[in-house]
């Protein structure tokens, strides 16, 4: 499929397909006269991809991730590895210490705000 059809049927604009072929996260062959052509795996590659930036992270994690996760359902594949879970729960942990951090500032701002 064209990438104007596989933005269509994702939700994801043209710039960040190209976007994420250049990080390596998604993968076209060309057709003769040069235009990409992707197979039809690429919409659950694109909604994984979409997903996995959702959670918070960046395109050097979500690149690592990608090939230890089918497509279809987002389960674990043959390759992933002990390592790349314990990687995972270390991002998790560190996503989680991060809102405390944010929560706190704001609940702090707040207080201060009411007592103003």
């Amino acid at each position: 499929m064209r990438i104007g059809e596989l933005a269509r049927r994702t939700g994801v604009s043209e710039r960040s397909l190209r976007y994420y072929e250049t990080q390596g996260l998604l993968a076209a062959d060309r057709t003769p006269g040069g235009h990409r052509d992707y197979p039809e795996t690429a919409v659950d590659r694109v909604i994984r991809i979409q997903e996995l930036y959702a959670a918070g992270l960046h395109s050097a994690k979500v690149r690592r991730l990608l090939p230890c996760m089918r497509d279809r359902d987002g389960g674990p594949s043959a390759v992933a590895t002990p390592a790349l879970v314990a990687d995972l729960t270390a991002e998790r942990d560190r996503m989680i210490a991060d809102l405390r951090r944010s929560r706190d500032t704001l609940d702090e701002v707040i207080r201060t705000a009411r007592e103003a």
